[in-house]
């Protein structure tokens, strides 16, 4: 089934879906570029790992807030999810999908020497939303979020990797275009048109 013919199948709404978005190196810049184009009536649930040290997140976090309408906090553990908020896993530690209306946080090993990982995020909602989900991998400078995006592939998600041009640093979204990961390779603007686009057929 094609990206395409999913998102439009009567019985999906903009609403149903669930947005997940990785990034390391150099992509600060295009998550404030696709964040602050969303209107604050995007009824969805957005999630957020971002390769960071601990004691490094309420800085992200006001960062992103600042040029963005939707409400932006830093998940705890169990954090129930609510529509037009944006979650950001907290540094130092793994985000997971618990379920579809909760958060869990953990201190397993690093992966990709990163804690929070991307894979991890991207797999566990794999597994929870399936072809709900809608993951976006970004600029960063390690293999991680590949598998990740790989999985959601095989359940019937949509993929997104930041074309390579576009990214400061090349080496994650590449290696995710060049695994066969990404449903589709665009910029931080051509990925805010398709969301803002998708969005339109929410009723």
């Amino acid at each position: 089934m094609s990206q395409q013919k999913y998102i439009n199948e009567k019985a999906m709404r903009m609403s149903d879906f669930r947005i997940f978005i990785g990034g390391s190196a150099g992509s600060i810049e295009p998550i404030t570029t696709i964040l602050s184009s969303l209107p604050a009536d995007f009824n969805v649930i957005i999630t957020l790992v971002i390769h960071s040290s601990s004691g490094t997140k309420t800085s992200m976090v006001e960062a992103i807030a600042s040029n963005c309408a939707l409400t932006v906090i830093e998940v705890t553990d169990k954090e129930i999810a609510k529509a037009n908020t944006i979650y950001i896993a907290p540094g130092g530690y793994h985000l997971y999908i618990e379920n579809k209306n909760s958060y869990s946080l953990s201190l397993d090993k690093k992966e990709h020497f990163s804690r929070p990982a991307i894979d991890l995020l991207f797999t566990s909602a794999s597994e929870v939303f399936g072809k709900y989900c809608i993951a976006i991998l970004l600029s960063g400078a390690s293999e991680d979020g590949t598998e990740g995006l790989l999985n959601i592939k095989h359940h019937g998600g949509l993929t997104i990797a930041q074309s390579p041009e576009s990214s400061k640093v090349d080496i994650m979204p590449k290696n995710a275009i060049d695994n066969g990961a990404a449903t589709k390779v665009l910029s931080p603007i051509g990925i805010s048109r398709l969301l803002l686009e998708y969005n339109k057929r929410k009723e």
